[in-house]
């Protein structure tokens, strides 16, 4: 069985399944995360949806890159989690299929091209407290407890 997180599941409320992935990024002891300012300022684990025809670690490589710059290697999956909620800047309501990788930041390739993100680097204690989505806490948790 899939955790689930997030909000409860509205009755008669439609959900789109949005498949994603989403990665925990250690280098040289630090976490690399990605601070989305709009629509809702938080910071994140770098990952998004995966587009149609997309597999999940090349969507996993394109989105790490397009929110935090960085070029990736040496991916593990880690688990995953599903999510329902509402996502304004696409105006749908989604039950998120969240699969959560471990992979090294191995190369800048430039400043994040996907607007409204901006990478940080932070102390894994840190980063427990600055992530605003539960299941992806839940994720780095466990991972930082290893």
């Amino acid at each position: 069985m899939i955790a689930r997180f997030g909000e409860r599941v509205k009755s008669g409320q439609q959900y789109r399944l949005r498949p994603g992935a989403y990665a925990i990024l250690i280098r040289d002891g630090r976490v690399l995360l990605t601070h989305q300012a709009h629509p809702i300022p938080e910071f994140q684990l770098p990952g998004g949806g995966i587009d149609p025809g997309e597999g999940p670690i090349e969507a996993l490589h394109r989105e790490v890159f397009e929110e935090t710059g960085w070029a990736v290697t040496g991916l593990r999956r880690l688990g995953a989690y599903r999510r329902f909620t509402y996502m304004p800047e696409y105006e749908f309501w989604a039950e998120k299929l969240c699969s959560v990788w471990l992979a090294r930041p191995v190369l800048k390739r430039g400043l994040p091209p996907e607007p409204h993100h901006t990478a940080h680097w932070a102390d894994p204690e840190d980063a427990l407290e600055l992530l605003a989505n539960e299941g992806e806490r839940a994720f780095f948790q466990r991972f930082v407890r290893r």
